[in-house]
Order: C-alpha cells, then structure tokens, then sequence
C-alpha cells in the first residue's frame, strides 16, 4: 500500500487538490472530517472538550460550536495547543482506523489529507508527500475573500499553523496553486502519474495483496516439504 501524505495551508487549495484525487477515484483519508466525528456530542473528544473550555462553547443542541471555538483557539496559542493535545489522540486513532478499512478493501493507494501531517509527526508514515503551496499574497486574499474576515484575523489563522514556505521544504512534491484552477489541475495530471505508479516491494509487501501472496507462498512451501517428507 503507498500512503501518501496531502497537506498545506490554511486557504492554500488542499481540499482542491484531494477532490482531483477523489474525483480519480484514489480514496482520501481527511483529517478534517475525522476531527469533526471525534467532536460529536457525547464522544470522548467531546467530553474532554468540554471539560476544558466550558458549556459556553456548546450549541443549544448540545454540539460544539465550531465557529466559536475556532475564534478561541485562533487568538490563544496555549488553548490551541490544549485543544490539539486533547484530540490528538482521537484523531490519530480515528486516521488509523480508516487506513485499516482502506487495507482491507484492497486499496494500493490512498491519500491522507492532513492540514497538520507535520505538526502531528504523521508525515513519517506516508511517502511521497504532497504540499500545496500558494503565495502569501494570495493565501491572503483568498481567506479573507473564503471567510468573509478582515485582515487582521486572517493573518491570524496563517500564523497560527506552520509557514508554508517551510512545509515546502519538507515535501517531496510540490504544486503551485497560486494560477488558476486549470494551471493547478495540470500540474495535479503529473502528480497523478507518479502517485499511481507500480508500487515498489516495500509498499506492496505490506498491501493486502501483499500480504496475501506471502501467506500463499509459505503455505504451498510448507506442502511442498510435507509432501517430500512423505515420500521418505
């Protein structure tokens, strides 16, 4: 199975470039709807939550109010850190467990979109490692335009993740998004190519396929000595 990691900046295209994927047919694991099951009502995320920033964060229905304790975390590092830290762990699980299920479908690809694959140390489970990279210009503009806030808290929200121009330097793959959506969906064409190449014996060796041939191979090796011995 070839993991690859998918990751970028706030209002930098991510989502964009996972749909290209998606709409190719490659699953996607994304973070982001994986935090939002962990923050339902009544799950361990939830409760823990809650426990730490008050019920003034709740809906009347009882949710979380997203909107509201992003405005929190944003303008406080520490409470962002305390809110990465209390669902960390339930995020990571709930990554794992849609690998697993991927796994046993027999994928060979997926794609783990990830907003925080370097901050939560995952990169170094997926290769290669796709970043989306857009100017800060336009990374500006482009949430302040998405979001409908003024400067000031867009800057904010950019700050408040790692830069993108060091996230650049950590990937293996880079893709522009700072032209226009054809210019992105063609460098996205080239990616594809590489990303759904044969896989090398590594990333097979642990797919199901994978695994599958070498249970076969030791069970018709083993009839194979049975059978010799037999014949003593």
């Amino acid at each position: 199975m070839r993991v690859v990691g998918l990751t970028g900046g706030i209002a930098s295209g991510k989502s964009t470039v996972s749909n290209f994927f998606k709409s190719e047919g490659i699953p996607v694991v994304d973070a982001d709807i994986v935090a939002r099951n962990v923050l339902r009502k009544g799950t361990g995320g939830w409760k823990k939550v809650v426990a730490a920033f008050g019920d003034c964060i709740l809906l009347e229905n009882g949710e979380v109010d997203r909107a509201l304790l992003g405005q929190i975390v944003f303008a406080d590092p520490e409470k962002r850190q305390l809110l990465n830290r209390l669902l960390a762990p339930y995020i990571s699980s709930g990554i794992l467990w849609e690998v697993v299920k991927l796994w046993f479908k027999g994928s060979q690809v997926i794609i783990l979109d990830i907003p925080l694959l370097f901050e939560a140390k995952l990169d170094r489970f997926t290769k290669p490692i796709i970043v989306v990279w857009v100017d800060p210009d336009t990374q500006l503009q482009r949430l302040m335009t998405r979001d409908g806030i003024p400067e000031e808290q867009a800057k904010n929200r950019i700050n408040a993740q790692m830069p993108l121009h060091l996230k650049r330097t950590k990937a293996n793959v880079i893709i522009n998004n700072s032209g226009s959506l054809d210019e992105t969906r063609a460098q996205f064409e080239q990616v594809l190519k590489e990303v759904t190449g044969p896989l090398k014996w590594t990333e097979f060796i642990v797919s199901r396929n994978g695994v599958v041939s070498v249970i076969v191979s030791v069970v018709v090796g083993v009839l194979a000595v049975q059978k010799h011995f037999s014949r003593l």
